[in-house]
């Protein structure tokens, strides 16, 4: 074969490859929730939330756990405080113990701090920017002066990528079974919707998710990958089921996108 039709035959199998995952894609798309069923498993119950086992999973909500109080009515509440994100239940994951660079843990304890106040930051900017101006955000409880939610969120999980995995050593024979995080990039957060002026439990939520795949993965440069990107899909999604009109269902994004860039 001559180098012209090599060059040639190279870009037609690439338009091929490209054509499948994008057919691929599509279909993933269509069938987005169950998709994201299949292929992510609810995480463990942390501990955040007091009575997790009367949490369901509810298919007009994008969460995975979910409990509501009987009778909560949402429409009465106007304003909205963003407790700052709890990261108790990171600091205790498995593969964090580890670690045997002091400087290291630092480093990821670090991390793990400056994660929680971009997913902070996060969900007060989509609500401040809701266009239909569902709630009010506000800072401290002195502030309110309508009935008011609290937003208590905790990270509970978040995959370590590639680079640390190598590091540690469970990406060499026998190097230990967190190997199989490799390819998951997932994070998982538990949360707990509280009446300010009663400090009353009205719902708690919690959900594990899992970011675009893509051929070229830049979001594995840092140990915590894709986790900003799936924080900002959560972000999202909160405005979105404030927002909900009764009967109305919030479903979950594609799970699996192609990305190449």
């Amino acid at each position: 074969m001559t180098q012209t039709h090599a060059g040639i035959h190279g870009k037609a199998l690439t338009a091929l490859a490209v054509a499948v995952l994008l057919a691929g894609c599509s279909t993933v798309q269509e069938t987005s929730n169950e998709a994201k069923a299949v292929a992510v498993e609810p995480a463990p119950d942390a501990g955040f939330i007091q009575d997790p086992k009367r949490q369901t999973k509810r298919a007009d909500l994008p969460f995975q756990k979910v409990w509501i109080k009987p009778g909560f009515d949402k429409s009465t509440y106007k304003e909205l405080i963003v407790a700052p994100v709890n990261t108790q239940y990171m600091l205790e994951m498995d593969w964090m113990h580890e670690l045997s660079s002091a400087n290291w843990a630092s480093d990821v304890k670090s991390d793990i701090a400056e994660l929680a106040r971009y997913f902070h930051h996060q969900v007060v900017t989509e609500f401040k920017d809701d266009p239909h101006h569902r709630f009010r955000v506000i800072q401290d409880p002195s502030q309110h002066k309508q009935p008011a939610l609290r937003l208590e969120l905790a990270l509970i999980e978040i995959d370590p990528s590639q680079p640390v995995l190598h590091a540690l050593g469970w990406l060499q024979p026998g190097g230990g079974t967190a190997a199989g995080l490799i390819n998951q990039r997932r994070a998982a957060f538990e949360a707990r919707l509280r009446d300010v002026s009663t400090g009353e439990v009205v719902a708690t939520f919690a959900d594990r998710d899992s970011q675009d795949v893509g051929p070229l993965d830049l979001t594995r440069l840092t140990w915590y990958g894709p986790a900003k990107g799936i924080m900002d899909r959560w972000a999202k999604q909160f405005v979105q089921v404030a927002n909900r009109k009764p009967g109305e269902a919030v479903t979950d994004p594609t799970p699996f996108t192609l990305r190449p860039f």
